[in-house]
């Protein structure tokens, strides 16, 4: 990080109090964090996955992913938020570094001089794509509902795609930068949620929108694997799984210090002895998916391990969550104490791909020696 002069953790657990500040407020109002971006952006945070050559800090997987998990103890929405653009970045990154891939390095460029904000689609733009693309003079006409769109209120650019119908029965996807100040794009405020209340995440309307051909960063059949795709399951899923694993901890945190004003018995020893494990059971599957991703390599096999360290942190933060608001006893049922936002905020983990039953096909059908392309 020596463009930067400071490590991104270091900053990132400097923020913490600051954020701790908002995050109460924001969650009871189903507002988006928007002074905590400003906060993250004058921190110079958002360009600390670009490549120190381009301008940026040059944190790796490994780094960004302790970033995110230490800002989840400020503010989970905050983090979660930041993870989507972080890992826009850091995918770019990864194919610069990795494979030599220039056409990358105008974004990088811009993220580092502009400090601007990358959205990700992905929950509407996973291996089936969404949207349309008709075909008109010079390039393609968008229209498309893009759901889950995380920081939205903050976005410069929305990373998206949209389907093609090819005509002999068969569809393909184009994926193309969307500039969220363009007319024929608007925000619909969608985002009332369980938890993670303050991600922004709302739907981006593209009605109409102009994407010269020029522009496609890449096309791709529609519900199958691409290359592309299994280098974003390969480094993005250690960077938003980060988050989740920062609100387990910050879970265990609160509930060691509401459990330590009260008398010792057996029962707490068990519920903190199970809750501790659980936590540390997430940590090591969430150490495999960073491994995995520092390898510098993306193929089926590195998202099958992936994909299997997302459902085991996913699986122990949440139990590490309800172990933790079981130890704090009745006064962590308090909306004070934190925990319950904690309770809620866990809960994403269970939606981002590939959820179980994807998964689980996935890791089936490799264990099995089966073709997987189609399995999302």
């Amino acid at each position: 990080m020596r463009s930067m002069g400071t490590d991104p953790i270091d900053i990132a657990k400097s923020l913490i109090p600051e954020l701790r500040k908002r995050a109460e407020s924001t969650d009871e109002q189903d507002a988006f964090v928007a002074e905590n971006f400003a906060l993250l952006k004058g921190a110079g945070l958002v360009e600390a996955g670009v490549p120190i050559e381009l301008g940026g800090g040059g944190a790796n997987v490994e780094q960004l992913a302790e970033m995110l998990r230490t800002l989840a103890h400020g503010c989970s929405s905050t983090a979660l938020a930041f993870s989507m653009h972080t890992h826009q970045v850091a995918v770019p990154a990864w194919r610069w570094r990795h494979q030599q891939v220039a056409a990358v390095e105008p974004l990088l460029r811009r993220v580092a001089s502009e400090r601007i904000i990358l959205l990700s689609s992905g929950g509407s733009d996973w291996i089936g794509g969404s949207g349309t693309a008709e075909r008109v003079d010079g390039g393609y006409r968008i229209r498309a509902r893009k759901v889950f769109t995380s920081a939205s209120p903050a976005g410069d650019v929305l990373m998206s795609g949209a389907l093609i119908n090819e005509g002999d029965g068969t569809s393909s996807v184009i994926h193309f930068g969307v500039p969220m100040k363009a007319a024929e794009v608007s925000i619909e405020p969608t985002w009332r949620a369980l938890g993670m209340r303050g991600t922004g995440s709302h739907d981006v309307v593209i009605d109409g929108l102009f994407v010269a051909d020029a522009v496609i960063a890449f096309k791709r059949p529609a519900g199958r694997w691409h290359p592309v795709f299994q280098i974003i399951a390969t480094v993005a899923f250690p960077l938003i799984y980060a988050v989740y694993l920062g609100v387990a901890e910050r879970a265990r945190d609160i509930a060691i210090e509401i459990a330590s004003r009260k008398p010792q018995t057996a029962h707490t020893l068990d519920l903190a002895g199970r809750m501790v494990t659980s936590l540390k059971a997430a940590q090591l599957a969430h150490r495999f998916m960073v491994e995995t991703a520092l390898r510098g390599d993306a193929s089926a096999e590195t998202v099958n391990a992936v994909m299997m360290g997302r459902t085991l942190v996913a699986d122990k933060a949440i139990e590490t969550v309800e172990l933790a608001l079981e130890l704090a006893g009745g006064t962590g049922f308090y909306r004070k104490a934190g925990l319950e936002r904690c309770f809620r905020d866990v809960q994403g983990a269970r939606f981002h791909p590939l959820q179980r039953g994807p998964q689980a096909a996935y890791a089936g059908a490799m264990a099995m020696g089966l073709p997987v392309d189609t399995v999302f």
